[in-house]
């Protein structure tokens, strides 16, 4: 073994073993003290370790890492394993491990194969590293070690009933500046390449390299752009994305200066050798909940993400840390955790799948109940879990599967082989970070591409693409492709399909139709006013920028999505990314969607009515059927209310239906609901109703006193409606008039005449106690 160099975690090593045979622990330590590479040399001592780091490239690196000091080739004692790739034997002693694979194996074994499990990085609140840690803890079968440089020590000690060992030392200093004017100013992106220049231009004469924390590979490709034409400047992007080459250039030393343009990847585990200063722009992309939706936004960093970036200065000397905000800006204390942030149904399948209920774990932060309640729903619906929220065997299929649960079981449930490999490579494409191609905005190479590919279709283009087809004006990462094609074939052998390079042909109608079978909430329909603009009546989504989606298609499958924050507060803009164009009829072939009542027709004198598919608030089919039932009395009440038959009848009854609520009125001072809810409409349709009348040549066979309606006694009928008349017809001047009893008053308003002055209260009824208003358009008097 290499003779190691003396790193400030070696003065925890004692108490580290010594506690590490009876308690969990807490190791608190800074950035660069050693504890990502020196702890899992220690626990080996005591049994086989597993460590588990939230990214690919910190696995492979930290097992590359800790392999030469040991002198070893990586995949002998020490190994890893990561999405698509294992570098591991059963004799490796030290494996890194993505938090996904940890929950995976736990899945199969609960990781009975490992004595201790190291959790490094917590801070970070990743969700499948919070569930694996309260996984572990309800297991209690192993011993426990949870690192970071910025965690709630004492909290997470009390949640695991765990020993804190705490390391304060710094191998080198870090000094601090700010670039602000105001010393509250909060991290802000605007012209935030150019500013990043001038400071990288500031510390050409430093006698080392320099890294950039951005927020996201947009921010980072403008900054590429503006440092391009500095000369003797490598620029190296480093993201979860970047090629193995890419990596490399990143993070071993070169001849000439470098500058390192980075996302959260770098803040924890990496070492980048030669690192003299960080610029820090205090921007992070995180997700976080918003009306119901996991959205992807631009936010500020926490203080614990700035003490991680600082520290990233100061690993290998002396350092300087340049954050581009003001030195008291509010930030918050801690990143929140991502099960606070993201939808909850990958954590519950996971946990289920692990023999537990998510709502049954013991967090370090209550989860919120909404989300659980979402996930439950949505998981339930595909068969997924249970009532009582276990995994069912249909579950236990999908969890090992590398992808999100609704593309695993879109990709288990296809029901044919043909569909099955289609929906495999489209979800390869689906779950694979990056861009797998980007259209070429000339209208003419875009017309050319319509001709080689109709249909409009993102999901056909990924999927050509994948099995190798090229494209006029497609311009293609070969890096997400070549990634893409892995993670397809690893799929297509757990499925028992043929080979990615003699995969089968299939018919887009039958596709898309199996889709929408399975999974109908998929489905979105055109706004009919707003034609930029889709919904399936739960959430509206807008194209994104490269969608492929023609102007004549009117509903579309949306297979993926992202969210990002709108301009008010709550509002929140979904962007659709990849979708499949489908026929309006698929709706009524499935019948998806809800049939309602519209026009009423009449063929060769028979009642019809017209019935409309609606869908997310737009009628997506229309048939005409024959009136029977509802449908059919409502076309008798309307023969009855344009007098084509009993003449009069409709007028009268009204009259009474209305002079009896008036009557209860005066009498109670308040109307049950039912006398409240009583209209002519409702009353004759259930007089139709009791006497089973569904045909007009029938209904011509009756007469007013076969429907009796019985309101104010008839007695009192006569007087009772000379005093409160509904219409009134003075000289010239024509009036209804509208009742309120309980504030005393009626309201008389014009309706015809050439009388120009206001009636008089002489020409009125007594309506004593009573205050008049006379109202003609917006006019309204008091007539005394």
């Amino acid at each position: 073994m290499r003779t190691m160099l003396s790193l400030p975690i070696d003065t925890l090593k004692s108490d580290f073993l010594n506690h590490l045979s009876t308690h969990n622990m807490i190791v608190e330590a800074e950035t660069g003290s050693g504890k990502s590479t020196r702890l899992p040399v220690w626990a080996q001592t005591r049994g086989k370790v597993l460590v588990v780091e939230p990214r690919r490239i910190a696995c492979t690196s930290l097992a590359q890492y800790v392999a030469d000091q040991k002198n070893e080739s990586v995949g002998q004692s020490v190994g890893y394993s990561i999405k698509l790739e294992n570098c591991s034997t059963d004799d490796s002693q030290i494996i890194f491990v993505t938090p996904g694979v940890a929950l995976r194996w736990l899945a199969e074994n609960k990781l009975s194969d490992f004595d201790i499990v190291i959790v490094d990085e917590f801070h970070e609140r990743r969700w499948d590293t919070d569930l694996l840690v309260a996984l572990l803890k309800r297991y209690n079968s192993h011993r426990l070690v949870i690192t970071s440089a910025t965690i709630e020590g004492q909290k997470l000690a009390n949640y695991l009933n765990a020993e804190r060992l705490q390391s304060t030392r710094r191998s080198y200093h870090v000094s601090i500046e700010y670039r602000s004017g105001d010393s509250r100013q909060l991290p802000d992106g605007r012209n935030l390449e150019l500013r990043v220049k001038k400071e990288v231009e500031h510390l050409m004469d430093l006698d080392g390299d320099i890294l950039v924390f951005l927020p996201g590979r947009k921010e980072i490709a403008q900054c590429q752009s503006v440092l391009s034409n500095m000369s003797d400047v490598i620029v190296a992007p480093l993201h979860a994305s970047v090629t193995d080459q890419q990596r490399d250039l990143a993070l071993t030393p070169q001849s000439r200066k470098k500058v390192v343009l980075a996302t959260n990847v770098a803040e924890t585990s990496l070492t980048i050798p030669n690192i003299i200063a960080v610029i820090d722009s205090g921007l992070e992309r995180r997700t976080e909940q918003r009306n119901g939706k996991t959205t992807l936004c631009l936010k500020h960093i926490s203080k614990a993400s700035a003490r991680q970036r600082s520290g990233r200065a100061g690993r290998v000397m002396d350092g300087l840390c340049i954050r581009l905000y003001g030195e008291h800006a509010a930030l918050v204390e801690v990143t929140p955790p991502e099960l606070h942030r993201e939808a909850l149904s990958e954590p519950m399948l996971a946990a289920a799948c692990c023999g537990y209920r998510l709502s049954d774990l013991s967090f370090l932060d209550s989860l919120p109940e909404k989300s659980l309640h979402q996930a439950h729903t949505m998981l339930e619906k595909m068969n997924a879990i249970d009532s009582q929220g276990h995994a069912t065997q249909h579950g236990q299929r999908l969890y090992p599967l590398p992808i999100d649960a609704l593309y695993a079981d879109l990709a288990t449930r296809m029901p044919k082989r043909n569909l099955q490999e289609a929906m495999v490579d489209l979800t390869s494409v689906l779950a694979t970070p990056g861009t797998l191609c980007r259209i070429s905005p000339a209208e003419e190479l875009q017309q050319q591409l319509v001709n080689e590919e109709p249909l409009g279709s993102d999901g056909q283009l990924m999927i050509r693409v994948l099995r190798g087809g090229t494209f006029t004006g497609v311009t293609i990462d070969h890096e997400v492709l070549k990634e893409a094609q892995k993670l397809a074939e690893q799929m297509r052998v757990v499925f028992e399909l043929p080979k990615l390079e003699v995969a089968s042909r299939f018919d887009h109608e039958e596709f898309v139709e199996a889709i929408a079978k399975l999974h109908p909430e998929l489905l979105f329909v055109r706004r009919e006013k707003r034609r930029d603009t889709f919904s399936n009546g739960q959430m509206e989504i807008t194209l994104g920028r490269n969608s492929r989606l023609q102007d004549r298609v009117e509903a579309t499958l949306v297979m993926d999505t992202h969210s990002l924050p709108g301009r008010g507060v709550k509002q929140t803009l979904n962007i659709a990314t990849h979708t499949l164009p489908v026929r309006l009829a698929i709706f009524e072939k499935l019948n998806i969607g809800e049939w309602a009542e519209g026009n009423i027709v009449s063929h060769d004198d028979v009642p019809h009515v017209e019935m409309q598919l609606m869908y997310a608030g737009r009628s997506v089919a229309t048939k005409i059927q024959l009136a029977q039932g509802e449908a059919a009395s409502k076309i008798l009440l309307e023969a009855v209310k344009q007098e084509q038959v009993l003449l009069g009848f409709a007028k009268r009854r009204n009259e009474e239906i209305k002079h009896w609520k008036l009557y209860q009125a005066l009498e109670n001072k308040s109307l049950s609901k039912e006398v409240e809810d009583l209209s002519f409409e409702s009353w004759f349709l259930g007089q139709l109703e009791e006497l089973e009348l569904t045909d007009l040549s029938d209904l011509k066979l009756f007469n007013d006193d076969d429907f009796p309606f019985e309101g104010v006694p008839a007695w009192e009928y006569e007087d009772f409606a000379s005093k409160f008349p509904f219409e009134l017809f003075i000289g010239d001047l024509n009036l209804t008039v509208e009742y309120f009893p309980n504030k005393k008053l009626v309201h008389v308003k014009y309706q015809s005449g050439l009388r120009k002055s206001d009636p008089k209260r002489w020409e009125l009824p007594r309506w004593s106690g009573w205050r008049i208003q006379y109202k003609k358009a917006s006019r309204v008097v008091d007539i005394r």
